[in-house]
């Protein structure tokens, strides 16, 4: 039992050690990305000692206005002039380093963000989809907005200017004891007071930040989510619910921020009060001395003045603590998605592909999204260069899997997709996905205008190609009745443009980058019977040359394909082209049927 307990014990105190240097690894992970930026760094330093040194000289030279010639009624105006040009030059070299001071260290903050920033997208951009299905985008939002600005004020002189009230507070004890040390000792009699507040404070204020972090992500993915699905919303009248929903996320939020200034406000008061304290203790302390003359009144006055500035740096130091602890714990959750590797995509290395024939071939594939919860089993076939092929099947059989095992946004676990006769896996993933183009039904585009949708900033794809791949496929009758023609807006998801329009702009940017193989992925499921038509007419030229991929509900639209499989429940159950598949009269025989019926039907209604 006792080495039970031991053991307990002895596994807490590792945690909490584990803990305490992982802290220690963030903070100095944190300090590295001062490096580049270290001689900028350094003269902020130096100018945060000719702050300081202006600061502190300012209540000596009042002492030495005091005691040497006010009490003594010596009134020299050269004497005074001097001290007033001395106090004056002190006051300017104080204003003067303290901005130039700001001015560097905010450079050096926003240079950092803009590159901690970029380098987070960017590694984002480089995950794998199986990063995206498991977090939200809002969790990632926060990240990237939040989490990185939760940095600026670290980096925008939190550093500095502890350095510089470390040696503020140094500097007044070490001025105060030269001045007088039984007067010092009853000064800094405070600190141990002020120890203990500050770390009452600091327990208590950590666990609030990190609740307050998740509360905020947790809104921000809610808001990402329910703004896109604003139409869904409506539609259904969920409005009260999904504010109801907001509401209490929003409470919880507000919980938190409340205590959080709660906790802040507390700080600087207790302070303040201790401050005041110990100033009317010294008085109190040094009134004996005063009356017997003991003691000059210019050292009295430059006393409470240091008191005043010594606890200045203190309250400073202890709201910089807040801002450290905030950012200490935004860089964990930055540091969490800069450090996952093990789902990035290597897009780098592998054989450089070419220009592919368009061969691709499934050999025995097993495929699960989650452990062994297989979407695809044993999957098998053969597509050849040029062929025209079409995958049908109910929702959720997996036929937009196997596009997506294609372009290598997930690998699978068992058998090979080889395509020219090359394993996937051997090929650069950025010239495999090069070489693959994909259209969904769910069309995404960029605010911009319609030229940069179709480019999607590839330099290679001038105005003419834009062009010629629109008028490919029947989208430049409506780009030039639009005002702007290809220089037309186009608003957040292409709201403006109706589900025909959008569709179109893919196809033209699907045909701009010159694929070896092109995918359909219920690409006309969206579009009207006359823009199907011209859509199928393109189609015809499109595929000319290139594999082609098509998944499709309306199989009238698959007719003509080379070759169609039949998915059912993750397994290839059937394989020929139309006319073939008819005479088996199986699965796709009666689909097809099916959907004769239900068209008949239409059309008499």
């Amino acid at each position: 039992m006792s080495d039970g307990v031991n053991g307990k014990m002895s596994s807490s105190v590792t945690r909490d050690e584990f803990t305490i240097e992982k802290k220690k690894f963030q903070f100095f992970r944190l300090l590295s990305y001062f490096k580049p930026y270290m001689l900028i760094v350094l003269l902020s330093l130096f100018l945060a000692v000719l702050v300081n040194g202006a600061v502190l000289a300012k209540p000596y030279i009042i002492k030495q206005v005091i005691d040497g010639y006010i009490v003594k009624d010596d009134y020299n105006f050269k004497v005074m002039f001097l001290m007033g040009v001395l106090y004056l030059l002190a006051v300017l070299l104080s204003v003067g380093c303290g901005y130039l001071q700001t001015y560097l260290l905010t450079y050096v903050g926003q240079k950092i963000m803009y590159n901690i920033r970029n380098s987070l997208f960017e590694h984002i951009q480089n995950m794998s989809m199986t990063f995206f299905d498991k977090n939200s985008s809002g969790r990632i939002l926060t990240r990237v907005t939040n989490d990185v600005e939760a940095l600026n004020d670290l980096f925008s002189g939190v550093m500095v200017d502890i350095f510089k009230n470390i040696i503020m507070i140094i500097g007044i004890i070490v001025v105060m004891f030269a001045l007088d040390t039984e007067m010092a000792l009853a000064s800094i009699s405070c600190i141990p007071v002020i120890a203990g507040i500050m770390i009452i404070y600091r327990m208590a204020a950590r666990k609030n930040f990190i609740r307050m972090k998740g509360m905020l992500a947790k809104i921000n993915g809610f808001l990402a989510e329910n703004i896109s699905g604003m139409k869904l919303v409506q539609v259904f009248h969920r409005e009260k619910e999904k504010y109801k929903e907001l509401t209490d996320l929003d409470g919880e939020f507000f919980k938190c921020s409340l205590r959080e200034v709660i906790l802040n406000s507390f700080s600087r008061p207790l302070v303040d009060i201790i401050n005041n304290a110990t100033i009317a203790a010294v008085i109190l302390f040094c009134m004996g001395r005063l009356l017997h003359g003991n003691l000059e009144i210019g050292v009295l006055f430059a006393f409470i003045t240091y008191i005043k500035q010594f606890f200045d740096p203190i309250s400073d130091l202890s709201e910089k603590y807040t801002t450290i602890q905030s950012a200490i714990i935004s860089s964990e959750r930055v540091f969490e998605i800069l450090d996952t590797v093990n789902v990035q995509e290597d897009m780098d290395n592998g054989i450089q592909t070419g220009k592919l024939k368009g061969e691709i071939e499934f050999i025995h594939v097993w495929f699960a999204y989650n452990d062994e919860d297989w979407v695809l089993k044993d999957v098998s076939f053969k597509i050849m260069p040029g062929e025209v092929a079409a995958f049908v099947g109910a929702t959720g059989s997996g036929k937009s899997t196997i596009i997506s095992l294609m372009a290598r946004f997930y690998d699978i676990q068992k058998g090979q997709i080889l395509i020219d006769g090359t394993d996937i896996r051997e090929y650069n993933l950025k010239e495999l996905r090069r070489q693959i183009s994909v259209v969904l039904q769910e069309v995404f585009l960029f605010a911009g205008d319609i030229r940069s949708n179709i480019r999607l900033n590839n330099k290679e794809i001038s105005d003419q190609d834009i062009e010629y791949a629109a008028q490919y496929v029947k989208a430049d009758g409506f780009i030039q009745s639009l005002p702007k023609s290809y220089s037309e807006e186009v608003k957040e998801r292409g709201c403006t443009f109706s589900a025909g329009q959008k569709q179109l702009l893919s196809f033209a940017r699907a045909v701009a980058f010159q694929p070896s193989i092109l995918v359909l992925d219920e690409a006309t499921a969206s579009i009207d019977t006359e823009t199907e038509m011209a859509i199928q007419e393109a189609m015809t030229k499109i595929s000319s040359g290139r594999t082609s991929i098509i998944i499709a509900h309306r199989l009238s639209t698959i007719r003509n394909a080379d070759k169609i499989m039949v998915i059912h429940k993750g397994r290839l159950r059937e394989s020929g082209d139309h006319n073939q598949l008819m005479q088996l009269g199986g699965l796709y025989s009666r689909l097809y049927r099916i959907q004769l019926e239900k068209s008949a039907v239409v059309s008499a209604g």
